[in-house]
């Protein structure tokens, strides 16, 4: 792969000119390469810029991130430290994979209840017979509020 500009690697990553400048300036990536006064990204850049694109999608704060990015810059001897802090990261996204499960359950279950009560309304309704004398079912108590939530 041939080095990119400014301009190209952030197209190709997806982010804008100012947040590889503000990577850098943070510390986040080491200075890049210059030629002719412009940066050069190689494909080692572009692999570590998308891995930090990853740990900010997976909710990984700057600040830890920027830890890990010090972390990465001693060297070997900084592995188990990094290794316990993806490890953390990990956790934590499997526990909040497990939260949205429950999310997605309840919200399933939600819908499921919508449509039952839409069901029951339609098949209880007469044909041309709309009206406003036409009989309310009855609910058990407090049954029809909790259902129409």
């Amino acid at each position: 792969m041939d080095e990119l500009t400014i301009a190209e690697a952030a197209q190709s990553l997806g982010l804008s000119v100012h947040a590889l400048r503000y990577y850098e300036r943070i510390g986040l990536h080491d200075p890049v390469a210059r030629k002719g006064g412009q940066r050069r990204y190689g494909e080692t850049d572009l692999a570590w810029l998308r891995f930090i694109q990853r740990l900010r999608a997976t909710g990984m704060g700057m600040r830890q991130i920027g830890e890990y990015a010090r972390l990465r810059r001693v060297g070997e001897t900084s592995m188990p430290e990094r290794i316990r802090m993806l490890d953390l990261h990990l956790r934590e996204l499997e526990r909040r994979e497990r939260e949205l499960a429950e999310h997605r359950l309840a919200l399933t279950q939600k819908i499921a209840a919508y449509r039952r009560i839409l069901a029951n309304a339609e098949g209880r309704a007469a044909p041309h017979a709309k009206t406003s004398t036409t009989k309310k079912r009855q609910h058990p108590a407090g049954q029809r509020n909790r259902d129409a939530q």
